[in-house]
């Protein structure tokens, strides 16, 4: 007779699955709380102590780390000394293993203790899973109550587990005790406080769903989230609309990090992934038809993120435009009536409240051969900077610079914003010099550029940004100074009376 060791957190669907397995001609081998819910459930089970003859201990710490269970696991059932060591140390093969871990990642998704976490990390799971993978020539390894099914469906039509079917689901096997290790030990960097990067490096990630294609139809592309976060861009829920593509989803992503920055009603407008329109509001309608007026032009078939709730007002604004997504915390009722009308819409409601970081939050770039791994550009405090020019900025302009500061961190560089009264005016990104998107950004701002504020994601090389400003009537402007030249700007500045603020910081953005 055939033998299935199952041993499940994740009880859903086990006990139709053993009752299968059963009727198949299969013995069951289980442990604790499995055992129980089995024989509960009418079917015959075989604990492991019984076959060990060894008793559970350490609070169930022990209890499968033994050779008649890891014999059983890892015997080749062609070869021959395996056999006869096998039959000398009374060890019975086992033919399917059926773990799932302990729940690690959902222990330490809600509030718990250390103690908590370190009692669900699994030894033994992750030891018999790997021992089956190992073994899949002739033992199949099930990991996830999706599998049942396939396993069921392949014992049924052709006596056992097909060979090709055991390959896939030792590699599944594998992937899931290495994802299950990583989430571990990243908790565990962050927990422990440890600085830097780590010498050997496993990211846990998890699918939620195919994409249609990439950047581009011929491109294949998937969407994977984090474990432990609750809320973020991976755990919005979709209220309507189309299918989320790969390059909605990358856009959502920069205009959600963007409006997150803000603690006042904002609204930002995103086409492939910079900012066309940003603006602060007394209202989230204020904000939306301010960042709306920005720029009218590129904002069409962009996306919308705003930091507070949909009303009636602001959802009829939304439904006059052609827009791929809107963002927001909430959608009032009113507002989903206004919206529905936009059937290929896509709404997402997404936490955006500030959230306990339980994982490193690195960014991360692919390079041929590798990885680059950076810590986020999270933005200094203003006390740091420093104004260097005779004329001093107005409270309102150091509001503006502020928010300037804030918008251009998200622009591609190299990357000029102008503002003034807390809206985007022109943003110009993505040149190759500085004086380019200064150009670029007094060309979408048109007429209103008299006493704005112009926001520098990198310092002036020379003099000719300086120059333009005072041409075209800035009054104060944010960069980081140190270039060898900043002394050409400031003299051009002080000529100018145009207020200047170095920050000490860049934030550039490939």
């Amino acid at each position: 007779m055939k033998r299935a060791l199952i041993s499940v957190s994740d009880k859903h669907g086990v006990i139709e699955f053993a009752e299968e397995l059963v009727s198949l001609g299969f013995a069951i081998i289980s442990t604790g709380g499995t055992a129980q819910l089995l024989r509960t459930a009418g079917i015959s089970v075989t604990e492991v102590q019984e076959i060990t003859s060894f008793p559970e201990m350490m609070d169930g710490r022990v209890k499968t780390l033994h050779p008649k269970v890891h014999g059983g696991i890892l015997m080749r059932r062609d070869n021959s000394e395996d056999i006869n060591l096998a039959k000398e140390q009374g060890i019975e093969p086992i033919d399917l293993v059926c773990i799932n871990l302990y729940p690690f990642a959902a222990t330490i998704s809600r509030m718990h203790t250390l103690d908590e976490a370190i009692e669900n990390i699994d030894i033994g799971g992750p030891a018999m899973v790997r021992s089956a993978a190992k073994n899949h020539a002739f033992v199949a390894v099930v990991t996830s109550p999706a599998q049942y099914a396939e396993v069921i469906r392949d014992l049924r039509e052709k006596s056992e587990v097909s060979h090709s079917l055991r390959r896939r689901l030792a590699v599944e096997a594998l992937l899931h005790t290495a994802h299950y290790d990583s989430t571990i030990s990243m908790y565990f960097w962050q927990a422990f406080g440890l600085e830097g990067f780590p010498q050997e490096l496993g990211l846990p990630m998890t699918r939620t769903s195919g994409l249609r294609y990439g950047e581009n139809p011929h491109q294949a592309a998937a969407f994977y989230r984090e474990p432990v976060l609750a809320g973020g861009l991976s755990q919005a829920k979709q209220l309507q609309g189309k299918e989320l593509s790969f390059c909605n989803i990358n856009d959502a992503n920069a205009a959600l990090e963007l409006v997150k920055e803000f603690s006042r009603p904002a609204a930002v407008a995103i086409k492939h992934t910079n900012p066309c329109g940003v603006a602060l509001g007394e209202t989230i309608y204020d904000a939306f038809t301010k960042a709306h007026a920005a720029d009218p032009v590129s904002i069409f078939g962009g996306i919308i993120a705003l930091n507070r709730e949909v009303d009636a007002a602001t959802g009829e604004a939304l439904a006059e435009i052609f827009l791929e997504v809107v963002i927001a915390p909430q959608f009032s009722a009113e507002a989903l009536v206004a919206l529905g009308k936009k059937k290929n819409l896509r709404l997402l409601a997404v936490d955006m409240s500030p959230r306990e970081v339980r994982l490193p939050q690195w960014d991360l770039k692919k390079v041929d051969g590798g990885y680059l791994l950076q810590t986020p550009d999270v933005t200094g405090s203003r006390k740091n900077w420093r104004v260097v020019t005779t004329a001093l900025p107005t409270d309102g302009q150091i509001d503006d610079m502020e928010f300037g500061w804030t918008v251009v961190k998200h622009v591609k560089s190299n990357a000029i914003v102008i503002v003034k009264d807390g809206v985007t005016l022109g943003v110009g990104m993505g040149q190759t010099n500085r004086i380019d998107p200064t150009l670029q950004a007094m060309q979408r701002a048109g007429c209103k550029l008299k006493g704005a504020v112009l926001a520098s994601d990198a310092f002036f090389p020379m003099s000719d940004v300086l120059e333009k400003c005072a041409e075209v009537g800035i009054v104060a402007i944010i960069q980081p100074g140190g270039s060898m030249r900043d002394s050409d700007s400031l003299a051009v500045a002080e000529q100018a009376g145009i207020a200047m603020v170095y920050t000490g910081e860049r934030h550039f953005r490939h």
